[in-house]
Parts: C-alpha cells; structure tokens; sequence
C-alpha cells in the first residue's frame, strides 16, 4: 500500500469513525504485536499516528496530506 492510499484511509477511517478508530487502531497494533507480526503492527501504528494527528487537529482529514 502506498503512503497516499494510507493516509487517504487513515482519513476516511477519521471521517467515519471518529475517535473509535484511534482506538481501534491503537488496539490492532499491540494485537499484533504480541502476535508477533511486525508487519501488520506498523501498518497500525502508522494509522494510528495519522488518526491522532486528526484527533489532535493537527491535520485535516479532508484536505490533502503531503509527506517529505
């Protein structure tokens, strides 16, 4: 998946979902962890750190995000 695709996912999630999915996220990730599958844990810290920066207002879902 591409960084855009996760972002753009991250952002519908927020649209959606709410805080719910800043949980959901934050859950997945130790899940995943534990089960030993580092893989899928990044995946889910990734959302989850762009569903905190939406949480946050530290960035809007509905405009574009841009990664350096």
């Amino acid at each position: 998946m591409r960084a855009g695709d996760v972002c753009q996912l991250a952002a519908e999630l927020a649209i959606e979902h709410g805080s719910d999915a800043l949980e959901y996220a934050r859950c997945a990730t130790l899940k995943y962890q534990f089960e030993g599958r580092p893989d899928r844990a990044f995946f889910w810290f990734s959302l989850a750190v762009l569903l905190d920066d939406f949480a946050e207002q530290r960035l809007d879902p509905l405009s574009p995000v841009t990664l350096h």
